[in-house]
């Protein structure tokens, strides 16, 4: 029988899976993700046609918003080997 404190481990382990499964499946996205939707750091590929042939962009988030003492950080976008 799981008491409360095993639930809540269970469900939050579940919830970081999800988190992260996007970013280990590979998965390619044909449109880049609106401003907001990546976490600072966070990287996806979009197979948008932008780059030369073999090549897909890699987008890198920033960190979208200035605020206090943050230091803003702009996406980054390069293109790497297919």
């Amino acid at each position: 029988m799981m008491n409360r404190g095993s639930h809540a481990f269970v469900a939050g382990s579940a919830l970081v899976a999800t988190v992260f499964a996007g970013q280990a499946s590979g998965e390619v996205l044909k449109k880049e993700p609106p401003m907001g939707q990546l976490r600072e750091g966070q990287v996806v590929l979009v197979d948008d046609g932008s780059c030369p042939a073999g090549q897909i962009k890699q987008v890198t988030g920033g960190n979208h918003v200035k605020v206090g003492g943050t230091k803003h950080i702009e996406r980054s976008y390069r293109c790497v080997p297919k």
